[in-house]
Parts: C-alpha cells; structure tokens; sequence
C-alpha cells in the first residue's frame, strides 16, 4: 500500500475522535518555531506542544530566510509575540553545497538551478547565529519580541542554547 494511502487510513481513524475543532485561529501560546523538516525531530513532543499552541514552520535546515513570509504573517495577522529558531545535529545541510547540489540537478535532472540559494550550512552554531541575524535584519518581521536560537541534539532530544 502507498504510504500516502497509509495516511488516508490513518486519517480517518484520528478523524473519528476528534475533538479540537474550536480551536482558535491565533496560537495560544503566542509563539512562532522555525525548524528543519527533519523527520527525527517530533517539535510537539520536544517542545511539550499541543494542537492551537505555535505555529511550527519547517523547512530544510530551520532556515529563517525561507521562513519570513510565515513569519511577517504569524506576528501581523495572528499575534505570535515570541520567535525560536531551531537547527539540529546530524543535519543534512551541512553535508554539501550549493554548487553540489546544483551539479546534481544538471546531471541527474538535466535542470539550472543556479540561481536558486539552497541555504546549506558548514557550521551549526554558525547557521542559527546568521538565521538570528537574518530575523534582525528583516523588515518584514517584529523586533519587539523575544528571538531565540537553539540546537536540537538528535541524540538525546536536548535542546542547546546559542549565543
């Protein structure tokens, strides 16, 4: 069976008993996550979150650039009032480059990527300390509100502050 059929089945099980259909649209716990989509990382269980608490925004390496659109949206239109920035160990993109990847796509897919950042990373407290500056550097998002950069151990399930 295909995994997307899997989700169907599961779907309607979780469909059944569902009960939080009042939630309200704005965060309860006015706070934004970026985060890499990395599949080991569960932010609900990590980070003690429930349905209608954050908003969670994931994209490959927690990168804030890709995250500015959701974020200007959550703080202006939903009222998020706290932004934390998560990367993590063992991450895919510190494992090559933008002209690696573009190379492969030319190769494999016969596809011109160039001029497409992928936003890799050789240094992972390097990476939330630029996805920190990034956020500060954005117009678009608030900078009256508490921004904080952390590194998920995908180890041990610990977060680690960075500086």
């Amino acid at each position: 069976m295909p995994v997307t059929d899997e989700f169907i089945d599961a779907n309607r099980r979780y469909a059944e008993g569902f009960r939080k259909g009042a939630l309200p649209l704005p965060p309860a716990r006015k706070v934004a996550v970026v985060l890499c989509m990395d599949a080991r990382i569960d932010p609900a269980r990590a980070l003690g979150l429930e349905e209608g608490d954050a908003h969670v925004i994931r994209n490959a390496g927690g990168r804030v650039s890709d995250a500015v659109r959701s974020l200007t949206i959550s703080q202006t239109l939903l009222g998020t009032e706290e932004v934390v920035v998560i990367h993590h160990t063992d991450c895919g993109m510190l494992t090559f480059s933008d002209e690696s990847i573009r190379a492969k796509l030319r190769k494999e897919r016969e596809i011109d990527a160039d001029a497409l950042a992928f936003l890799p990373f050789t240094d992972l407290d390097a990476s939330v300390r630029d996805d920190l500056a990034a956020y500060r550097t954005s117009p678009l998002v608030r900078h009256d509100v508490p921004v904080r950069g952390f590194v998920y151990d995908v180890k041990t399930g610990r977060l680690r502050e960075v500086k």
